[in-house]
Order: structure tokens, then sequence, then C-alpha cells
């Protein structure tokens, strides 16, 4: 096997996506409410990692091409499965006796039930989101790099994110939360998440750039041409 910088970087690039999606997937059930000018912004913390998988997934499209992008996406549901698997198991474990008493200074079952009972919920809402909101980020990124010839970075990596994040928004905090909360709420969360996000990728242009030319001038690795009349 050629165990080149180019493979080196795809499983790094790979590991890493894979590790922040599952990650906010797993911390999504919690909600905070931060206040910008009287304004108040309902957020889960699932977007933390929202950055770190922003920038991967333009590395993995523009150095790899669509098929490697898309192989990577359903690695990637395959482990959140794996992931939603294994926590709806130990939850059906019953805990020690012993973690009642009331001298225990552990998590208690009630405790652990209600955080994980909660992320699976998450998890499951996640999947779907992930799935759509990726092939529609892929598609967008490749068919704006097929129009403008190759350039414009910046123009294929914040518009395929802008699309495919209102998707993902929409899907996964209605799935997450109806029937738990008053659509009007829910619908606070979808737009101010989206607003968040959005910011977000408008902020990080510095760091795609600095992404792309490390990789490019440091790791001399050449990003994938896209014809103008076929698929990558």
């Amino acid at each position: 096997m050629n165990f080149d910088a180019r493979t080196k970087l795809f499983v790094a690039l790979s590991a890493s996506f894979i590790g922040a999606l599952v990650v906010g997937d797993i911390i999504g059930v919690k909600l905070v409410e931060l206040t910008v000018a009287d304004f108040p912004f309902i957020i889960s913390v699932g977007m933390v990692p929202f950055p770190i998988t922003f920038l991967l997934t333009d590395l993995l499209n523009e150095f790899y091409g669509a098929k490697a992008a898309r192989f990577v996406t359903w690695v990637g549901l395959g482990v959140a499965a794996g992931t939603f698997i294994v926590i709806n198991v130990v939850l059906l474990m019953p805990f020690a006796g012993f973690t009642e008493d009331p001298g225990w200074t552990g998590v208690r079952a009630a405790t652990f039930n209600n955080v994980f009972g909660g992320s699976t919920r998450i998890l499951l809402a996640s999947m779907v989101a992930y799935v759509v909101a990726q092939f529609t980020d892929i598609a967008v990124f490749h068919a704006i790099k097929r129009v403008t010839q190759n350039r414009l970075l910046f123009l294929r990596a914040t518009g395929s994110t802008v699309v495919s994040q209102l998707i993902d928004t929409v899907v996964i905090q209605t799935l997450a939360w109806v029937g738990t909360m008053p659509v009007a709420k829910i619908a606070s969360i979808v737009v101010t998440s989206y607003v968040v996000k959005f910011f977000i990728a408008l902020a990080l242009t510095p760091a795609i750039y600095a992404g792309h030319a490390l990789v490019e001038r440091g790791l001399k690795i050449e990003p994938v041409k896209v014809p103008a009349t076929s698929e990558t």
C-alpha cells in the first residue's frame, strides 16, 4: 500500500470529520440561550463542532472529489448508526444496585438515562438530516466549481454550506424537538441556529484559504479539477 501524504491526509480528514460529527450528535441534546443586542439566540451545543465539519467537508470536496466525499458521508452514517445502536443497548442494561444508595456519588441511573436517552433521538434526527444535507452540499459544491471552472473558492465553499445547512437545520431541529416543545419555539431554534451557522460560515473564510494553502503548498497536494461537462 502506498501510504503517501495524500492517503494520510484523507485518513486524517475523514477520521476528524466523523469524530466531530458523532460528538456533535451526542451533545446536541443540550440547548443554550445567547443574547445578542437584546435578541435571544437559542441554539444546540451540537453546533460547537460545526466549524470543524464545515472546514473538513470543504477540504474533502476540494482535494478528493465528489466520489470520495460521498464515501466519507456513508462511512459517517455507518458510525453514527453504530453509535445509536450501542447507546440504546447500553440503556437497556440495568445499573448496579449500589448506585442507588444515598451515599453513592457517581452517575445515577435516572441521570444517565435522561442524558443518553435524549441523545438517541438527536442521533436519529441527525442521521436523517446529515445524509440529506451532505449530499446536497457535495452536489452544490461541485456544481459551483464546474460553473466557475474551478475558480472562486469562497463561492463554492460558502455557497454549498449556506444551502446544505439550511436543509440540515430545518430537518434536525424539527425531528429532534417536535412533540416536546411548541412549534413556535422549534421555529425560533431553526432560525437562530441557521443565522449563527450562516455567519460562522462567512467568518471562516480566512480559515478556508489557510487550509487550502497548507494542503497545496505545505503538503504539495493538488485539488481535484472538475471538468466543465462531466461528473467528478
